[in-house]
């Protein structure tokens, strides 16, 4: 190669690299820009689409009051067993204005209080069908939350790198809650209880009419309630051992370990596992938030609070999770109402100090209840879960003590109007 070849090729590799720092420099620019501009405002954010975030949603939507529901998964979760809802529960439901429709969909079971099992999957997609249009945003995953060093008001991020400002913030993002770990509270424990759960179909109709059976076993405790006259819903509850691991990504190893561990029941309950949903069929370890983690934890920063299982997951002995998580809903909207819409709002100063008092409001409300409630479901899990029959005692007596003579007291509840 010349010298005079040398030189041009020099100066177009020259002009190559500039041209290509440029084009860089360029979409840096629009890059930054773009990430700039990927921010929102709202008034309220609600983290978490399930059970509790759709319902708090409803809520604020009958007192009038804008919300956007930001939920991590590309579509509503519909999966998962059934729900029981109990008297305490339907009334929650009917001051969202969704209990009747619902209540056609589940036979009432006799002499327990009101309850009806309800498919987890009608439940959320009766909640989201009710809400306006863009009230959910799917595939919105939140990986952190913090408080704006100017505004005192929450500042959420997104996996993508969106930034979302609100002035207030729910979280409703269930046991391993994002919010509740910013907030400090600890972990919920977890049992050493497993429990497999699912449904039995029968085309032909089943026998069980409307009674919740309940039978122990030898290391084992089942469950069995029906939903409608063909659906039937169960759940197996045992101790935690290896196989578990490897059943749950396995639903027929579910089913034949369950089948396995139900050996010598009577027939109808072996031939309900093993005649079940497949796909249907989930295992799944108990985890729970423990009544002194709840009582000393802090469920408000701010204007940012929890509700539902990121609040008060709990052993779900006492079938009170959904039912506690729709009380939540109502009693936080009607707080929030109550502060916001009768007073004019003259700044974000004003607007801030009523909010945080709205909250606080919630959260005394609703401490009692939740004690309440953890504690009864934590005195029964733990008499499960422990072979020493001095400790199943003590729970026994404490609970006794707890319920008086009554031990449905806890479905009787009225969280009141909305």
């Amino acid at each position: 190669m010349s010298h005079s070849e040398m030189t041009n090729h020099l100066k177009i590799m020259s002009y190559q690299k500039l041209r290509d720092e440029l084009l860089n420099t360029h979409l840096n620019r629009k890059a930054k820009k773009e990430m700039k501009a990927a921010e929102e405002t709202h008034d309220i954010v609600i983290i978490g689409g399930g059970i509790c975030g759709l319902a708090t949603a409803l809520a604020l939507h009958r007192k009038g009051i804008k919300s956007l529901v930001l939920e991590r998964s590309d579509e509503l979760r519909t999966t998962g067993g059934a729900i029981s809802v109990y008297m305490n529960g339907w009334h929650a439901l009917d001051q969202l204005g969704v209990g009747e429709e619902l209540r056609s969909k589940a036979i009432l079971i006799k002499e327990k209080a009101g309850l009806r099992c309800l498919k987890r999957s009608d439940l959320v997609e009766t909640l989201a069908a009710t809400l306006p249009a863009e009230s959910i945003r799917f595939s919105c995953r939140i990986v952190a939350t913090e408080i704006d060093p100017v505004t005192s008001f929450p500042i959420i991020h997104a996996s993508d790198g969106l930034i979302i400002k609100a002035k207030i913030l729910v979280g409703c993002d269930g046991s391993n809650s994002v919010v509740a770990k910013k907030l400090g509270l600890k972990a919920p424990k977890i049992s050493p209880i497993c429990e497999a759960r699912g449904f039995t179909n029968y085309p032909n109709g089943h026998s069980f009419g409307d009674q919740f059976l309940r039978l122990w076993g030898h290391n084992f405790l089942l469950g069995r309630a029906p939903i409608n006259d063909k659906l039937v819903f169960w759940f197996v509850d045992h101790k935690f051992n290896q196989r578990d691991i490897e059943a749950r990504e396995d639903p027929k190893l579910i089913r034949d370990l369950t089948s396995q561990r139900l050996e010598g029941s009577p027939e109808e309950v072996i031939d309900m596992i093993k005649n079940c949903e497949i796909n249907s069929l989930t295992l799944t370890r108990i985890r729970y938030r423990a009544p002194w983690h709840i009582l000393f934890g802090k469920m408000q920063k701010g204007t940012t609070t929890l509700a539902g299982d990121s609040f008060h997951v709990m052993d779900p002995s006492i079938g009170q999770g959904g039912s506690a998580a729709i009380e939540d809903a109502v009693v936080l909207a009607r707080c929030l109402a109550g502060e916001l819409q009768h007073h004019q709002v003259a700044d974000s100063g004003e607007l801030k100090k009523r909010a945080e008092a709205a909250i606080a409001k919630y959260v005394r409300e609703r401490m009692l209840r939740i004690m309440s409630l953890s504690t009864r479901a934590f005195l029964i899990g733990s008499m499960s879960a422990t072979s020493s029959w001095i400790k199943r005692v003590i729970f026994c007596v404490l609970l006794v003590l707890l319920s008086g003579n009554n031990s449905l007291s806890h479905a009787q509840f009225d969280c009141g109007h909305l």
